[in-house]
């Protein structure tokens, strides 16, 4: 929101906020902002900013290990430990977070459904669901392996919920 004048909400003098547009230059809908992709960090990655990239993403594997949280906490806590000195390694770590986030979201409405319809869905939600893990691994791999190349991988179809 802008405010006249150049106030700020606080009327101190503050610069008003810019108006957020997609790739046409429109406004963007409350749906666009939580899915569209981040700007890539820019310049050249160090060596250590790209492992710790790759760090970020690989770390969601820890899910295989502890029944699935690790999936959120790995990238989460390359995060929150590199997101102030290396922006390449926190905007992957970030990357992976929202991902995983995401993937968490569509099974548990998966389980949910399946619950709902006691079982009768299942016929559908678990190859979803089989289908679902399989992308995980996949798209972990490739985007580890593009983090590690310097490249800013962004995952299809993620909710970016951490920002």
């Amino acid at each position: 929101m802008t405010y006249p004048s150049g106030q700020g909400a606080a009327g101190r003098g503050a610069a008003p906020l810019p108006s957020a547009t997609n790739r046409k230059g429109n406004a963007m809908s409350e749906f666009e902002t939580y899915t569209a992709e981040p700007p890539a960090p820019a310049g050249t990655p160090s060596a250590e900013e790209r492992q710790w990239g790759l760090f970020g993403h690989l770390s969601s594997l820890a899910g295989l290990f502890t029944g699935g949280i690790g999936n959120i906490v790995g990238p989460l806590i390359i995060w929150l430990i590199k997101k102030d000195t290396m922006p390449f390694a926190s905007d992957q770590a970030k990357e992976a977070l929202n991902f995983n986030i995401t993937l968490l979201i569509i099974g548990v409405i998966l389980f949910l459904v399946t619950l709902i319809t006691f079982f009768i869905a299942a016929i559908i939600t678990i190859p979803l669901g089989i289908l679902l893990g399989i992308a995980w691994l996949v798209l972990t791999i490739v985007a580890a392996m593009k983090a590690n190349e310097g490249v800013a991988y962004r995952y299809p179809f993620t909710l970016r919920l951490v920002k």
